[in-house]
């Protein structure tokens, strides 16, 4: 890795169904959040327990995975972080998003039993 890298891997729970939007440039993506909970070590700092995170399928395969998600699956996603800038209303606002490079649905963990 070199000092140019944009590298993100997170593991979490999709939040709810994802979103296929198509820009005005005939592009289409697909959009859903994903809920990722803090380290210990980030919550002693803090009483957010979880960061939520737009993740954007761009290619067609990544769409496909994308949109077989259920609101609470488990995933691995990695990719790069991105910025986009938009101007509403005379002020300028920005937000980051995880742009995909790989989607994996993650097995559930096995549930104890109480025998």
């Amino acid at each position: 890795m070199n000092d140019a890298d944009n590298r993100v891997l997170l593991r979490g729970r999709v939040a709810d169904a994802a979103e296929t939007r198509t820009l005005p440039s005939g592009d289409e993506l697909v959009s859903f959040r994903l809920i990722v909970e803090r380290s210990a070590a980030a919550r002693r700092r803090s009483r957010q327990l979880v960061d939520t995170f737009d993740c954007s399928a761009w290619t067609s395969r990544l769409r496909g995975k994308a949109l077989r998600l259920n609101p609470g699956d488990r995933v691995e996603v990695s990719g790069e972080l991105r910025r986009l800038f938009s101007s509403k209303g005379g002020g300028v606002s920005s937000r980051v998003y995880v742009d995909l490079g790989s989607l994996t649905r993650l097995p559930e963990p096995p549930v104890a039993s109480s025998a």
